[in-house]
């Protein structure tokens, strides 16, 4: 379920982390991808009755309080100066905003709220954190005010990333139709599938088609770059028309059609082929500076063993498929081990609802 209700009223929504399969980072020029929920990490949101409407802050994300200059400064450079607790205003705003420009009307008699966040998700790994809250904020208040049937799944994630669009972070949509749908997306972004229905063609798929993936990432890691700065050049240049971008972008969209069918065929090989393409796709459009040494160390850490590797996100962390079996996901543990890399059995997250083409 999306929403629980415990005993006393509170709402809890806990929405789970993503990786982008195949055919990111095109969601964000009329592209396609495939996209898994991540149940290795998630971001909760609770939503509790309260006589004035509130915004509590997370004290290990939001902390207003530091042991010494020293310690502020420590976590400003790991976390930088932003929490969530922006995601959640901006996430109400737009909420309303939504309902008043579409005469949905909002019950008084559902009454004030307190709205609180904690996230086991780590920062800025290309696992979409800042989006699972605002998700999991969405839920809540589609709960809360009764208005779930009026505001429909397939409308969610453009109503999430506008709220995000508000605070100045650039992304497309793949993260929130995967949060909001959950379990094993395949996601259609162009222009003629967003005509005719006003988002996305949007299609769940088993995840039991999924062969044994493995996530890659720093356990420790340095602050990370934020999404809007990773895609902000390569952007203005397709919007400007940039040959070598828009023939680029294509071909990683069509990745995503490409996938689907391994996955349907239970090809690993020809999966993991896949992935080594979107990566290498990825490095010409961005150049290794932006992709950045940290995640090529990571996806050199696959290779070693043989194992196919590409980003999840914007950077940061590394699916990983090792199409020979168990023996070589073995060598791929041991490998990350060697590094000082964290390597973990992908979990995938429920499906919430169907998504049907």
């Amino acid at each position: 379920m999306a929403v629980q209700v415990q005993p006393d009223g509170t709402l809890v929504s806990r929405v789970h982390s993503r990786i982008g399969l195949l055919g990111n980072p095109s969601d964000g020029f009329e592209g396609a991808c495939v996209s898994l929920s991540l149940a290795n990490f998630y971001a909760e949101v609770t939503l509790a009755p309260s006589a004035k409407l509130r915004f509590l802050p997370n004290p290990e994300c939001d902390p207003l309080e530091f042991g010494s200059l020293a310690a502020c400064a420590s976590h400003i450079r790991g976390c930088g100066y932003y929490g969530g607790l922006r995601l959640l205003q901006a996430m109400a705003k737009r909420f309303l905003e939504h309902c008043q420009e579409r005469g949905i009307r909002l019950p008084p008699s559902a009454g004030n709220f307190s709205l609180a966040y904690r996230t086991t998700i780590p920062r800025q790994c290309g696992l979409s954190g800042s989006s699972a809250i605002a998700c999991a904020a969405l839920n809540c208040l589609l709960r809360h005010y009764g208005v779930e049937g009026a505001v429909p799944p397939p409308q969610r994630p453009q109503l999430v990333l506008s709220a995000e669009q508000d605070l100045g972070i650039t992304a497309g949509l793949q993260d929130r139709v995967v949060q909001v749908y959950g379990g094993l997306v395949a996601m259609d972004f162009s222009q003629a599938a967003m005509r005719q229905r006003g988002y996305g063609r949007y299609e769940s798929l088993d995840p039991a088609l999924l062969p044994p993936l493995h996530l890659i990432y720093r356990r420790a890691a340095a602050p990370g770059k934020d999404s809007g700065r990773v895609h902000s050049d390569v952007k203005q240049r397709w919007l400007a028309g940039d040959e070598s971008v828009r023939r680029l972008m294509q071909q990683v969209a069509a990745l995503a059609e490409q996938g689907v069918k391994a996955l349907r065929q239970r090809d690993a090989h020809r999966l993991a082929l896949l992935m080594n393409e979107n990566l290498r796709l990825r490095r010409l459009m961005y150049g290794d500076a932006v992709v950045g040494a940290d995640n090529l160390a990571m996806v050199k850490a696959a290779a070693s063993v043989g194992a196919a590797a590409k980003l999840t996100g914007s950077g940061g962390a590394v699916v990983a498929l090792c199409p020979e079996g168990p023996h070589q996901a073995e060598r791929l543990w041991q490998a990350c081990e060697q590094r000082g890399l964290a390597c973990e059995e992908v979990v995938v997250g429920p499906a919430l609802h169907a998504a049907v083409p």
